[in-house]
């Protein structure tokens, strides 16, 4: 079963034990702001306050949401039929169904009373030494300069060609194969959202550390941990109206959200959450 076929089929054994609360509305960056950090994530609001994020610079998604009056039939909506768009959509459909999923992921999350830890550091405690070959997927340019200083090979696999080539202590590349070596793995979330998982996962086969970071994620992570994955980490939403105030007027999230990192070793497990939901 494909990764987000699995996470609906979970999110619906959590829905049996406790039906989820309704779509509230989705809230979009200012359109003047795509392109930049502070455009590039949308969030779905449920009728309790959770909130989910996901990625917009896929193509002309943002344009195409913000077009939309009627928020493409979200609002209103059963949470668990939108978060299935996730599973059977494309484009546009498969971005609100991921933020859908991570809505609902937060709202059981709260329900089950799980508070994810704190993060550690900015680079997934990959903790790089000499010896380390580190993988990127997804160009982590403020963390470069880490893992280069730390005495680690470092090798980025990238989607845009006019990023590619050699650079002084690391290379950057178009093929996910380049991460064959890597011991240690730093991925975007946006693989989630973007149909690479399966094939970059296929490809880490040498790394015994996977972290995947960044604020798109916020699924129950179970299915990536299965995967391979051993440490999953976004943003904590602590302050629901003062985000969405942030994100609509392209403002800091810093005071309205907390990064979190949840480690493979040290998570209860979807079936111990459902077990406090019943």
């Amino acid at each position: 079963m494909r990764f987000a076929a699995e996470l609906l089929s979970l999110l619906d054994r959590f829905a049996q034990a406790a039906p989820p609360p309704r779509v509230k509305a989705l809230h979009l960056p200012p359109a003047e702001l795509a392109g930049t950090k502070q455009g590039e994530f949308c969030a779905v609001e449920l009728e309790d306050g959770s909130l989910g994020l996901s990625y917009v610079l896929l193509g002309d998604t943002l344009d195409r949401l913000a077009a939309s009056p009627d928020r493409f039939g979200l609002i209103g909506s059963d949470a668990l039929d939108a978060a299935s768009r996730y599973v059977s959509g494309t484009g546009v459909a498969r971005t609100v169904g991921f933020a859908a999923a991570n809505a609902l992921s937060r709202c059981y999350f709260d329900r089950a009373g799980y508070v994810p830890d704190r993060s550690g550091d900015s680079i997934g405690q990959l903790d790089p030494r000499p010896g380390d070959h580190v993988g990127m997927i997804g160009l982590f340019t403020p963390l470069i300069e880490r893992v280069v200083s730390a005495g680690a090979d470092l090798t980025i696999v990238e989607l845009k060609p006019e990023l590619a080539g050699e650079h002084p202590g690391y290379r950057v590349t178009l093929a996910p194969e380049g991460l064959a070596p890597c011991n240690k793995v730093l991925s975007t979330s946006t693989i989630l959202l973007n149909d690479t998982l399966e094939r970059m996962l296929a490809c880490c086969t040498a790394a015994t550390t996977f972290a995947m970071i960044g604020p798109g994620a916020g699924c129950i992570p179970d299915p990536l941990f299965s995967r391979g994955v051993t440490l999953f980490g976004g943003s904590w939403i602590m302050d629901g109206r003062g985000f969405l105030d942030a994100l609509s007027s392209g403002g800091s999230w810093t005071a309205h959200a907390r990064k979190f990192a949840i480690a493979r070793d040290r998570y209860p497990g979807a079936e111990a959450l459902l077990k406090r939901l019943s």
